[in-house]
C-alpha cells in the first residue's frame, strides 16, 4: 500500500499475510483464511496515505482531533489484547488525550481477542457491554 505513492489515488488491498496481521491474529488458520475470503475489500489508499503523512503534513489533516470538544459524547474505547492494529496501549493513550475534555473517554480490554471481534465467537457479549455503556451514559 504505502510502497507507492500512485496508491493515494486508488483502491488498495492488503494480502492475506497483511490482513492476517492486522486482523486475525488470534484466529486458526482456517478461521483467518475464511475472513479474509468474505470480509476483505480494498479500501481507497488516501486513508493510508492520510495516516502516514500526518506528522509532516502542516496544519489540521485527516486525523486532526479537537480533544477538547466538551460537547463530544461520552466514548468508550474496546480493544482486543492482541490487537496489532490498534493495541491496547494506542486505545490507553487514545482516551487519556480525551482527559482534558469534560466528558467521558473510557477503555474496555478483552483478553484473547485480536482486532476483528466481531468476527469471532463470543462477539455478543463485546456487543452487550458496549450496548449497556451507552445506555449508561446516555
Amino acid at each position: 500500500m504505502l510502497k507507492n505513492p500512485a496508491n493515494r489515488h486508488k483502491a488498495v488491498g492488503f494480502t492475506y499475510d497483511q490482513w492476517r496481521y492486522a486482523f486475525t491474529n488470534t484466529f486458526p488458520e482456517d478461521e483467518a483464511r475464511a475472513t479474509y475470503e468474505r470480509y476483505h475489500v480494498p479500501a481507497s489508499g488516501h486513508i493510508f496515505w492520510g495516516s502516514a503523512l500526518a506528522n509532516i503534513n502542516p496544519g489540521k489533516d485527516d486525523s486532526w482531533v479537537n480533544y477538547h470538544n466538551d460537547d463530544r459524547k461520552p466514548l468508550l474505547f474496546i480493544s482486543g489484547e492482541h490487537d496489532n492494529l490498534m493495541p491496547p496501549k494506542v486505545q490507553r493513550s487514545n482516551a487519556k488525550h480525551y482527559k482534558s475534555a469534560k466528558t467521558i473517554a473510557e477503555v474496555t480490554e478483552y483478553p484473547g481477542r485480536s482486532h476483528l471481534m466481531p468476527a469471532q465467537d463470543g462477539w455478543e457479549e463485546i456487543a452487550d457491554h458496549a450496548l449497556a455503556w451507552a445506555l449508561h451514559h446516555s
